[in-house]
Order: C-alpha cells, then sequence, then structure tokens
C-alpha cells in the first residue's frame, strides 16, 4: 500500500482512524441490518468497526467515494498493512468481519445486485508468528503517564491497570458496567464471544486503581449511569473511545501498542510464569487449545533465551 493511502503507523499497530467519510451511510444501514438480525451489541460493534476502520484507512485516503469502487486489491493491500502491524490471528478476525460486510452489501437490494469484492478471497492463514508483548518498561512508561489525580487520569490508570492484570479483550473491558466489578474480591465478570461470562481476577493494585477512579466518577454528571468507563465530558466510553485512549496514552509514553497486545502480554506471563494451562483457557475464556499453542511457543521462546547464558557459558 502506498504511503498516502496507508493508516498512520504506530510501531506493533496502526492508529484506528474511524472516520469513514462517504462510506458511513452504508455502514449504518449494515449495522441497521444486524440490529434486525438480533445480532449482539459485540458482534455489531466488531462488524461495523471493520468495515470503517477499512474504508477510512483505505478508501478515503485514495479519493474513493463509493462502495462500488472498491476491488480485491483495495481489500488485498488492506490485508496486508494489518498482517505487517498486527499478528496474523488479528488479521484474519478483521478480514472476517469486513467479509461479513461485503456479503451483505451486495444482496442487500434483490432489485440492484452489487459485486461483492471479496467473493473469491481467502483469510490469511495463521501461522507460527511469535505474538507481539508489551516489555516491563513500556507498561512502567504506559502507566507513568496516567500518574495524577483528576478523573481522567485515575481512569485511564485503571483501564489500564485491568488490561494489564487480566488480558481481557478491548470489547469485555468496554461493555463493563458498575456492577460487574467488585473491588472487595478483586473480581470482574466480563461477557465474551457468544454472551458468555466469565469471572477474572486482578491485583491489590489495580483495586486500589478503581477505587481511585471510582471516587472521581462519583463527582461525574453521568454517576448514575451503568456503564463502569465514562467520557471525560460525555456518556460512556465506546470500545473505540478505549482504543484511542490507549493510542494517546501510548503516544504520551513515547510506546508504540494496540489494546490487544495486553492480552497477548498477559497469556505469555502467564505461561512463562509457571501458571496451568488449563487455568488460562478458563480466564481467557478459551474453549479449545488452539490458542494455548501460540502463547505457549511464545513463552518458551522467551525461557530459553534467559536460560541461554547459563547454558552457554556466555
Amino acid at each position: 500500500m502506498s504511503g498516502d493511502t496507508a493508516p498512520r503507523k504506530i510501531g506493533r499497530g496502526y492508529a484506528r482512524n474511524l472516520d469513514a467519510g462517504p462510506f458511513q451511510p452504508m455502514i449504518g444501514s449494515f449495522g441497521l441490518h444486524l440490529r434486525a438480525e438480533h445480532k449482539s451489541p459485540k458482534t455489531i460493534t466488531i462488524y461495523t468497526d471493520a468495515a470503517t476502520w477499512f474504508a477510512s484507512a483505505s478508501l478515503v485516503p485514495a479519493g474513493l467515494t463509493d462502495w462500488s469502487q472498491v476491488t480485491a486489491r483495495h481489500v488485498q493491500e488492506w490485508v496486508s498493512t494489518l498482517l505487517a502491524g498486527y499478528t496474523d490471528q488479528y488479521a484474519n478476525n478483521q478480514f472476517r468481519a469486513l467479509q461479513q460486510f461485503f456479503k451483505w452489501h451486495a444482496t442487500e437490494d434483490p432489485d440492484e445486485p452489487r459485486r461483492n469484492p471479496m467473493a473469491n478471497m481467502k483469510p490469511p492463514k495463521i501461522g507460527g508468528k511469535l505474538v507481539p508483548v508489551i516489555t516491563d518498561g513500556e507498561l512502567s512508561a504506559l502507566l507513568a503517564a496516567c500518574k495524577g489525580s483528576g478523573f481522567e487520569n485515575r481512569r485511564d490508570y485503571a483501564v489500564i491497570s485491568l488490561f494489564r492484570d487480566t488480558g481481557a479483550r478491548l470489547s469485555e473491558l468496554s461493555w463493563l458496567a458498575t456492577e460487574d466489578v467488585s473491588a472487595h474480591d478483586r473480581e470482574a465478570v466480563v461477557t465474551g464471544k457468544g454472551n458468555k461470562q466469565r469471572t477474572v481476577k486482578y491485583t491489590y493494585e489495580t483495586a486500589r486503581a478503581l477505587d481511585r477512579y471510582m471516587r472521581e466518577r462519583a463527582k461525574h454528571p453521568m454517576a448514575r449511569a451503568s456503564a463502569l468507563w465514562l467520557g471525560v465530558r460525555g456518556g460512556p466510553m465506546t470500545s473505540s473511545g478505549v482504543y484511542q485512549m490507549i493510542e494517546r496514552r501510548a503516544s504520551q509514553a513515547g510506546i508504540r501498542l494496540h489494546p490487544h497486545m495486553f492480552r497477548h502480554t498477559f497469556s505469555h506471563n502467564w505461561l512463562d510464569r509457571g501458571g496451568a494451562e488449563g487455568d488460562l483457557m478458563e480466564l481467557n475464556g478459551w474453549e479449545g487449545p488452539q490458542m494455548l499453542a501460540r502463547y505457549g511457543r511464545s513463552a518458551r521462546s522467551a525461557r530459553a533465551r534467559r536460560h541461554y547464558d547459563g547454558v552457554m557459558g556466555a
């Protein structure tokens, strides 16, 4: 993808610009279709955000103005961009979400059939690429960027701390309600894929961070709202809002990361420190062992590098 059409690079990820311009009305119609099909709110967000991100990062900068102008090459270049900045698993997920939009778009109007540019495309393969993790130094710098009093600092510090301790998905953390979190028990009930709930634990440090945030939150004009995370001046934060906050804090800290890397890092650290694989599956909401193989390989690699000097006498 040429420089003028690529999304803004932030290192191991890309900034999520979600301004789709002339492509937004059709994405709104897609969202209406999904609601009519009784899709879960998280599914709707994932599918519509994928289409919005693709349009805003690839189509608008290229000067396109209508979905009929989109070709398979545009999608291929976008997938290549994702593979350069994210894991192959994430690129695969984005591909499949975007695929749902184009399937709907091609058949939305029976009297006006449309071409589906992804009709003959296959999702990127999930290979053996090591998962990117956040270093201790990067995490310390990120939290340091949120140090201080006030609503925004307290909120952002609590969000990042909870990401670090739980490895929750972006949507799971973003959709938390106040009643889902117990500082006393150091537990949170998150709702994952398929609307399945699970309980995750967090440290005393995060419990204190949440307690400080809740004291500030009590002064907010929307304090009676059920959503845990509130905007500085507006209502509940969306997944996009949390994503953009992480980007902003990472930029302030002089580092480059995206929210899903917290999940990578939690899983990597759990296995690297000898945590049981079955426990990690429960904490992460995995129903099968496929993901364990990816994170297990990353943890084994880290242990091997640490033991190198002792074995080789360097």
